[in-house]
């Protein structure tokens, strides 16, 4: 007697195969997102740390806080390096900044600016940091850098406020 249902197996294993596919799609899919997401926390925390660490060297630095407002110096003072140490406080300013800015740059498409400015969230460049500078104590760093996954929205930034 032969059965009218034979081949009805190799279907359901076709079936599971397909089940299975979409699944594990679905895995990949989500490991993807988790990754994307875990590099642009790990780039947020850089940003943070950073923003950290040159107001933490501003109020080190306490007698010649002003030269820090906007000062966009690239080159590290030699002097500074050596075991006579730096020459002075305005040099330990720039070489700071120098410095800091190195370490940015290690961020992808990575700036930052340091300035007096009553609306810290604005500006979308160092070139065009928005700083509005005035008399006031209220310092921003502001740190950009490129987020990659989104065309329209490229730059990301980080904006730490605080008074030394």
């Amino acid at each position: 007697m032969k059965s009218s249902i034979g081949g009805f197996t190799l279907l359901e294993v076709l079936v599971a195969l397909v089940v299975l596919s979409i699944g594990l799609l679905g895995l990949a899919g989500l490991q993807l997102t988790s990754v994307t997401n875990t590099r642009d926390a790990y780039y947020r925390s850089q940003a943070l740390m950073l923003s950290y660490d040159i107001a933490d060297r501003m109020r080190a630095n306490w007698t010649q806080i002003g030269d820090y407002d906007g000062n966009t110096n690239t080159t590290p003072v030699s002097a500074c390096r050596t075991t006579g140490g730096c020459v002075n406080a305005s040099d330990m300013a720039d070489d700071d900044l120098a410095l800091w800015r190195q370490a940015v740059a290690a961020l992808p498409g990575g700036e930052g600016i340091v300035c007096i400015d009553s609306t810290p969230n604005d500006g979308t460049s160092v070139s065009s940091a928005a700083c509005s500078g005035g008399t006031g104590n209220q310092y921003v760093v502001k740190i950009w850098w490129n987020n990659d996954r989104d065309a329209t929205n490229a730059n990301e930034r980080l904006t730490t406020v605080f008074v030394p």
